[in-house]
C-alpha cells in the first residue's frame, strides 16, 4: 500500500472518529476544582462556621469547622439513609411520616415537611415520565425514609461556645399562615426557642420554579446573638447519568470570586470528599440533565460555597451547601434574610429570566452550552423563534437548515464550482497518473501545472463541509441539553426529535413484528441521509485510486449506522441539508458541463456479489 493511500484511509477513519468523538475531544468537560480552590475556605472562615454538611435528610448537627469530616447525626437515620434493620419506605408512605404543607403553582406541586421545615416534596407537572401524556409526572424531590432522599433546607448555625437552641433537623415547626402554598398565599412557619429567640420562615413561590425564603429571627433576650445563615441540597445516592463528556451531570455552582462556573462529576466528588469556595453571589446546586436543584443565596452577601460527598451505609450522600456571613440580632429586636430556591425543569426562557430579574451571576450556566456557546445558544433561540411561529420543531430545523444554506450560498457556489472544474479535469488527471506512475514526484509536478492552467482549487470542495461540521455539532448540543426538545415531535413516527430514530431497516421499518437489537435499529431517516449522502458523494471528483474509491463506496454506509444512534432531529438536518446541496451542486455541475456519475456503485456492488470474489479490494 502507498503512503498516499495509507494517508488517506487514516483521514477517513479520522472523519468517523470526529462524528463519534467529538464529544470527547472538543466538548467542554467537567471543570476540575483547583487546589486554590479546595484552599479558598481556611478552617477559620466564617468563625469557624460550617454550613451542616452532609444533612441530606436532616441528619447532620450544625458544627464548627476545624477541617475534619462531616459529623452525622446516627440518631436521625444519617442523611435520610435508614438506619441499621431499617427498611426503605415507599415514598407515598415516607410522605405520610411528617406533618405537611401542601403548595400548589402552574409548574409545581409538593409538600413541605413541618419537621425540619424542608422542602422535599415537588413534581413537576408539565414534564412526564415518556412521550404519553397520561405518563407520570417527573419527581425531583424526595423525603427523608424513601429510596434516594433529594432536598432543601434553610437554617442557623452557631459556634457551639454560644450555647443557643437553634431549630435543626428534627424541630417540629408551628404553620401561622393556614392553607396552600401557592403564588398568591405564601406561608410562615415559626419556632420557639424558649430562651428569647423566635425562629420563622416566610416561604413563597412563583409561577415557574423558584421558592423566596424569608428566615427572620426575634431576639426578646438583653443581649444581642451572632448567627450564621446557610442552606444545603442534599441527594442522597448516586443517580444514573448519560455518562458521556457532551453533558455535565452532577454538582454545580457559579462562584463569581473562585474560578467561575465549577462543575463536578459525582465520581470526582467521591475522589476530592469537598471542594470549598469564598465568594460573594452566585448560587450552588444539583444538576440533572433537565433538571436542576440550586441555592441562591442574596447576590449581596458573602458565603462560604461547598460541595461534600459523605459514603454512609453503602450509598454516598452528596451535598452542595453554603454558609453567609454572620448576622447579628440586636437585644430586643429582630434581624431577617431572603434567599432562594430554585427547584424544577432547566427551561431556557425561564432560566434567562431569572437571571435578568434577580441578578443572579451567569444563571444560563446551568445549561450545558459547552465551549461553543457563541454557536450554539444562538442557534437553539433561532429555533425556538421560528418554532413559535410553524409550531413544530422539525419543522423549524428544516427551515433553519434552508436558512444556513442562504447564509452560505455564495460561499458554497464557489466551492461547488471548484469540484465541478476538478471533476471536469478528472480523465486528464487519471492519464497523468498513468504517464507518471513511477515518477511521483513528476507526478505531483504535472498535476499542479494542471490546476494552475485550468484555475482549479484541489482544497476548495472541502469548504462545505468544513462551514456544515460547527453548525452539525451545536446542533446536536442543543437536541442534546435542551429540555425544550425532549419529547418534541416531528410528524409520522418520530415522536422526539431528542431522541433516535426509532423504527428498523432490519425489520422493515416494523413491518414485520421483530425486536431489532439496538446496534441494528437502524430508522428511515438514517437511511435516507445514507442515500443523500451517497448522491452527493457521486456528484464529487472521485479518488483515482481504487482503494480509496472503495473507500469512499462504503463511507454511506458507515455514517448511516453512526448517524443511526443520534438524535432523530440531527438526522432530519443532515439529510435535508444534503438535498439542498444535492440540488445547489447539479445545477452548477450542469452549467459547467459536468453529469454526476451516479449508478456505477450499484454496478460494482451487483458484480462483487456475482462473483463472490474479493479481487478488486485487494
Amino acid at each position: 500500500m502507498t503512503d498516499e493511500n495509507r494517508n488517506f484511509i487514516l483521514a477517513a477513519v479520522l472523519c468517523v472518529a470526529v462524528l463519534v468523538g467529538w464529544q470527547y475531544f472538543f466538548v467542554e468537560p467537567p471543570a476540575p476544582a483547583t487546589q486554590e480552590t479546595q484552599q479558598a475556605a481556611t478552617p477559620g472562615d466564617a468563625a469557624g462556621q460550617s454550613a451542616p454538611a452532609g444533612a441530606a435528610g436532616g441528619s447532620v448537627t450544625p458544627v464548627p469547622d476545624t477541617g475534619g469530616a462531616p459529623q452525622v447525626d446516627e440518631q436521625l437515620g444519617g442523611a435520610g439513609v435508614p438506619a441499621a434493620g431499617q427498611p426503605v419506605l415507599p415514598r407515598a408512605i415516607a410522605l405520610e411520616q411528617t406533618p405537611r404543607i401542601a403548595f400548589d403553582s402552574p409548574s409545581i406541586d409538593g409538600s413541605i415537611s413541618l419537621v425540619g421545615g424542608r422542602i422535599d416534596d415537588l413534581q413537576l407537572k408539565e414534564y412526564r415520565q415518556t412521550v404519553d401524556p397520561e405518563s407520570a409526572e417527573i419527581v425531583l424531590l424526595s423525603p427523608r425514609g424513601s429510596d434516594n432522599p433529594y432536598y432543601a433546607e434553610f437554617g442557623w448555625t452557631a459556634p457551639a461556645s454560644a450555647n443557643v437552641a437553634l431549630p435543626g433537623s428534627s424541630t417540629l415547626w408551628t404553620r401561622e399562615t393556614e392553607g396552600t402554598l401557592t403564588p398568591a398565599n405564601p406561608v410562615t412557619l415559626s419556632w420557639n426557642n424558649g430562651a428569647g429567640l423566635i425562629f420563622r420562615k416566610t416561604i413563597s413561590i412563583d409561577d415557574d420554579y423558584m421558592f423566596t425564603i424569608e428566615q427572620s429571627v426575634e431576639n426578646s433576650t438583653g443581649a444581642a446573638v451572632t448567627l450564621f445563615p446557610y442552606g444545603l441540597v442534599a441527594r442522597t445516592g448516586t443517580p444514573e447519568t448519560e455518562g458521556i463528556w457532551i453533558l455535565h451531570e452532577g454538582l454545580i455552582g457559579y462562584f463569581p470570586d473562585a474560578d467561575g462556573l465549577q462543575e463536578i462529576d459525582y465520581d470526582d466528588l467521591q475522589e476530592q470528599g469537598s471542594v470549598r469556595a469564598r465568594t460573594a453571589g452566585g448560587w450552588i446546586g444539583i444538576t440533572d440533565k433537565y433538571w436542576m436543584t440550586a441555592l441562591v443565596p442574596d447576590q449581596s452577601a458573602n458565603s462560604r460555597m461547598s460541595f461534600s460527598d459523605t459514603p454512609l451505609r453503602g450509598q454516598d450522600v452528596y451535598q452542595a451547601d453554603y454558609l453567609r456571613d454572620p448576622i447579628t440580632v440586636p437585644a430586643n429586636g429582630t434581624a431577617s434574610i431572603t434567599d432562594r430556591l430554585f427547584a424544577g425543569a432547566k427551561v431556557v426562557r425561564i432560566i434567562d429570566a431569572y437571571e435578568g430579574a434577580l441578578g443572579i451571576d451567569n444563571f444560563e450556566l446551568a445549561i450545558d452550552w459547552g465551549w461553543f456557546y457563541f454557536i450554539t445558544k444562538p442557534l437553539f433561540l433561532a429555533l425556538l423563534y421560528i418554532q413559535g411561529i410553524v409550531g413544530n420543531f422539525g419543522v423549524a430545523i428544516i427551515i433553519l437548515t434552508i436558512l444556513i444554506k442562504l447564509a452560505f450560498f455564495p460561499l458554497a457556489n464557489t466551492s461547488y464550482v471548484a469540484m465541478s472544474k476538478m471533476k471536469k479535469v478528472q480523465p486528464e488527471m487519471m492519464k497523468l497518473r498513468d504517464r507518471y506512475k513511477d515518477d511521483k514526484q513528476r507526478q505531483q509536478q504535472e498535476l499542479m501545472e494542471l490546476y494552475r492552467r485550468e484555475k482549479v482549487n484541489p482544497l476548495a470542495g472541502c469548504l462545505p463541509i468544513l462551514i456544515q461540521i460547527p453548525v452539525f455539532f451545536a446542533l446536536y448540543k442543543v437536541l442534546f441539553v435542551t429540555i425544550e426538545m425532549r419529547h418534541a415531535p416531528f410528524f409520522g413516527w418520530i415522536e422526539d426529535l431528542s431522541a433516535k430514530d426509532p423504527t428498523s431497516l432490519f425489520n422493515l421499518f416494523g413491518l414485520i413484528p421483530w425486536g431489532t437489537p439496538d446496534f441494528l435499529t437502524v430508522g428511515i431517516w438514517p437511511v435516507l441521509m445514507g442515500i443523500s449522502m451517497y448522491l452527493q458523494m457521486k456528484m464529487n471528483p472521485a479518488p483515482t485510486d481504487e482503494i480509496q474509491q472503495q473507500i469512499f463506496r462504503w463511507m454511506p454506509v458507515i455514517f448511516t449506522f453512526v448517524l443511526a444512534t443520534f438524535p432523530a432531529g440531527l438526522v432530519i438536518y443532515w439529510t435535508f441539508n444534503n438535498a439542498l446541496s444535492i440540488l445547489q451542486q447539479w445545477v452548477i455541475m450542469r452549467r459547467q458541463g459536468v453529469s454526476p456519475e451516479w449508478g456505477q456503485d450499484f454496478e460494482w456492488l451487483t458484480k462483487r456479489f456475482k462473483s463472490g470474489s474479493n479481487t478488486d479490494a485487494s
